[in-house]
């Protein structure tokens, strides 16, 4: 069984979260850590938008 990649990214956002509770994060984790997070917000905002374009608006008749 293959590891997504989105799946790759929010492990490694984990292990830095993790990482930044104990200890400072150094600078280069620090940009790391934002752009993942970036990337992961873009894949989110992705399957939002996929999900919205293919949805439907019907009307349905009034209530009586």
């Amino acid at each position: 069984m293959s590891t997504s990649p989105i799946r790759i990214i929010i492990e490694r956002i984990n292990e830095l979260a993790r990482k930044k509770r104990s200890e400072d994060l150094e600078e280069w984790e620090r940009d790391e850590q934002e752009a993942l997070r970036q990337e992961y917000l873009s894949f989110i905002r992705g399957q939002v938008h996929d999900a919205l374009s293919k949805g439907q608006i019907t009307e349905d008749p009034p209530l009586q």
